[in-house]
């Protein structure tokens, strides 16, 4: 009787969180389906769209739905946040505040905001983070926004380890930062490139890219330096391999962009942090652990550049240091494969070639630096047969940027599988038997069975066999990593019993782990502490009395009107970005004094049919301003 009861002790143990730093991976979700598939792939957090107000237009989502990602996200105790991350209307702030009650309602966890009119509404205590679009970058304004009663800050992409690092010691604010993805050259919630050519407001969730248009650049001198290039597109972001030196400089969430890409990409992704993030974790064991339960695995092998990517940058983590810019193309470039051999016949010959399949995308750049591709309709033998013979140069690179036979794999649903590990126990009651479940966050399921006590025949232990179907745990959510059975005879129990027991002691177990949840909750506190700055100018986004109101609370006293609100065309700034064409061209006299043998006459210009912009450089802060044609400005001297 007593290893009856130590045994029913030792599974039945609560295991308490301990105070280890939780480090998070944050996954982007454009609708249901892709939320629970980054869930599944390892994600400890998911950020999705509403119905309205989120800067992806396209990525919006009923309630229901977003409901629904809650229930599974919190079943591994997962967070859900939801991106209301536009500047305001007047018109639309009740709808606003009524959206965030129903989300609040269904059990999300926290807001990512831009607007900070929400910051004066009456909200329920829900937590709120400022987006990357609020322009997170400066310590002294993210320590008000935290005294503000903001939780979180998604930091600015352009920031280097010690300006992260700098503000993790002047606030104790939770700090996020993307790891991979997609980077807007501009400062983010300050690029007004697609209002100003066609109304569409990137602070709206319109954004209509501009950037990655094709450009001619032109000099002071009216001469063309370079045709038809893509002179604002910029690679993709990751600094996957700077995750111990960014937890050290205060990050706990690594956020991966891509709220409107596929289900392979985001799985992809998500699963190729889990694992880096997971090797830093096991050796940091005693200071770090993850934010969520349950273990991954996966049927495929995961490489950021297996699914859309446009080359890879660390932009300026480790500070400006390298190129930046992908100017042949803003589509994906892919996995580099090979060089081109030779061209035989209709077919081609690439080094590496072995690695291709039937249904292959692939790109080079051709004779006129553009990016072009084919699709791979046969590979065999060595030889690549394409659907369209291209000429191409022996040595071309080439880039597979559609593997056919990697996406097969991850669309499946079983591709990436996330369980919940469970210690099962089996033992004998007074009128019959009893099935207990604990999972790996302590969390105990029970379930009785009035059953009569029959041994076996010829008193055969069958021990074996019931561990065998305790173990079928199926489509649920868990495993049992351990089985253990206390019986003080070799007692029968029939198949479908040991099934029925299993089956409800799960279910249970989940409803259990559902009303265990735990849900932070903070409450909005209207605050007086003075704002950083006094005078705020468009590039601060107020549009509604409820921000400007905020604001004025604070001590500012002069506001000037959002960008979408007071446009002068032809004149404007529409964009301020730490990116810099003259470093692109190697012609700064900051970091190519020396090795540079002319300087470019200014103003450059950017043009493309008729739009033309003007840029102009300050070189003391290192940073690119893009203006419209008819603006006015001085050229700061080298």
């Amino acid at each position: 009787m007593q290893t009856f009861l130590t045994q029913i002790q030792r599974v039945s143990i609560k295991r308490f969180p301990n105070m280890k730093k939780k480090i998070e991976i944050l996954a982007p979700a454009k609708d249901l389906i892709h939320g629970m598939a980054a869930i599944n792939s390892g994600a400890d957090a998911v950020y999705i769209g509403a119905p309205q107000f989120g800067a992806r237009s396209n990525a919006h989502n009923s309630i229901e739905d977003v409901a629904e990602l809650v229930k599974y996200a919190h079943l591994f105790n997962a967070q859900v946040f939801v991106v209301i991350n536009t500047i305001l209307y007047d018109n639309e702030l009740e709808t606003c505040r009524q959206l965030i009650w129903e989300l609040y309602h269904i059990g999300v966890d926290a807001l990512i905001i831009q607007d900070m009119a929400i910051m004066e509404m009456e909200l329920p205590p829900i937590v709120l983070h400022a987006s990357t679009q609020a322009n997170n970058r400066d310590a002294d304004k993210i320590k008000f926004l935290k005294e503000a009663g903001i939780q979180r800050v998604v930091l600015a992409r352009e920031l280097n380890l010690h300006q992260i690092r700098e503000i993790h010691e002047a606030t104790d604010v939770e700090l996020e930062f993307f790891v991979t993805g997609a980077l807007c050259v501009s400062f983010s919630g300050n690029c007004y490139m697609s209002v100003a050519n066609g109304e569409r407001s990137a602070n709206r969730g319109s954004c209509a890219q501009n950037c990655r248009l094709p450009y001619n650049l032109i000099d002071g001198h009216g001469d063309t330096l370079i045709k038809n290039s893509h002179l604002l597109s910029i690679k993709d972001f990751d600094v996957t391999d700077q995750i111990p030196n960014l937890i050290e400089a205060g990050i706990t969430s690594f956020k991966i962009e891509g709220r409107l890409k596929d289900i392979v990409y985001v799985k992809n992704n998500v699963s190729f942090l889990r694992q880096k993030l997971d090797a830093f974790l096991e050796k940091n064991s005693d200071k770090y652990s993850k934010a969520s339960s349950g273990k991954c695995t996966y049927t495929f092998d995961s490489a950021l550049n297996r699914t859309f990517n446009r080359g890879y940058t660390d932009y300026f983590v480790n500070e400006r240091h390298q190129s930046i810019g992908y100017w042949e193309s803003p589509k994906s470039k892919g996995q580099y494969i090979g060089k081109l051999v030779q061209t035989k016949g209709n077919a081609y010959e690439i080094e590496n070639g072995h690695l291709l399949n039937n249904g292959d995308g692939l790109c080079f750049i051709n004779d006129n630096n553009e990016a072009d591709g084919i699709y791979v309709n046969r590979a065999e033998n060595g030889l690549v047969y394409p659907n369209v013979l291209k000429e191409i140069k022996n040595g071309t690179f080439i880039y597979r940027n559609n593997d056919a036979a990697f996406i097969k794999i991850v669309e499946r649903e079983d591709s990436a599988v996330r369980k919940i590990s469970t210690a099962l126990l089996l033992f004998e009651n007074e009128t019959g038997f009893e099935l207990t479940a604990t999972d790996e966050d302590g969390n105990v399921s029970k379930v009785s069975l009035e059953h009569p006590k029959e041994t076996t025949k010829n008193n055969e232990s069958i021990e074996e066999n019931i561990k065998t179907q305790l173990a079928k745990t199926g489509f649920t959510p868990y495993t049992a990593d351990e089985i253990d059975i206390v019986f003080s005879q070799n007692w029968f129990l029939p198949i479908s019993k040991i099934n029925e027991m299993r089956r409800t002691v799960y279910e249970q177990l989940t409803e259990i782990r559902l009303a265990n949840y735990k849900r932070e909750e903070h409450q909005i506190v209207k605050t007086s502490h003075p704002y950083p700055e006094q005078k705020l100018d468009f590039m601060y986004n107020v549009s509604n009395k409820l921000a400007r109101k905020f604001y004025e609370r604070h001590g500012v006293t002069e506001i000037e009107k959002a960008f979408e609100l007071q446009w002068d065309p032809g004149k404007s700034r529409v964009m301020t970005t730490k990116y810099c064409i003259k470093y692109e061209l190697e012609k700064c006299p900051k970091y190519h004094r020396d090795t540079m043998e002319t300087k470019l006459k200014e103003p450059l210009v950017l043009k493309q049919g008729e739009l033309e912009y003007k840029l102009k450089f300050n070189c003391k802060p290192c940073e690119m301003e893009i203006w419209e044609k008819d603006a006015e400005f001085e050229i700061e001297e080298d």
